[in-house]
């Protein structure tokens, strides 16, 4: 059975995306921990974050970057933070969190409201800013 990520790759599910490439996709967060919060998830639908073959997480963890800092151009965080839990989807995958202040709550679980249109306009700002 798919993963709900496997059914954002194919189009089954729609996502905010803001980067793709060949073999990775980064989407927004539906339940963020911060305006901004985003998935990186390889395509190939590997259960553990530490089962991708050596090549995939090298490229995971690059694709990673090249997403993180759009978000850090078009977001202007603190700097932007990164979790990698895997326990909540069985496909693996990287948290990027934008950082507001240093109060602010990291961790999966709390989360923040930010409406569909808010969420959209995030999206668009990110994807302006990445270079994948």
């Amino acid at each position: 059975m798919s993963s709900i990520f496997t059914k954002i790759i194919n189009g089954d599910i729609p996502s905010y995306k803001v980067a793709e490439n060949d073999h990775h996709i980064a989407f927004l967060d539906i339940n963020p921990i911060a305006e901004g919060h985003t998935l990186v998830v390889p395509k190939q639908e590997i259960d553990y974050f530490f089962d991708l073959p050596d090549e995939l997480l090298s490229q995971t963890m690059l694709f990673a970057k090249r997403v993180a800092a759009g978000i850090d151009d078009a977001l202007s965080p603190i700097r932007t933070g990164v979790i990698v839990e895997g326990l909540e989807v069985p496909h693996a995958h990287v948290h990027l969190v934008p950082i507001y202040k240093t109060s602010q709550i990291v961790a999966l679980g709390h989360s923040v409201d930010v409406s569909q249109q808010k969420m959209q306009s995030i999206a668009e700002s990110i994807t302006a800013e990445v270079n994948v």
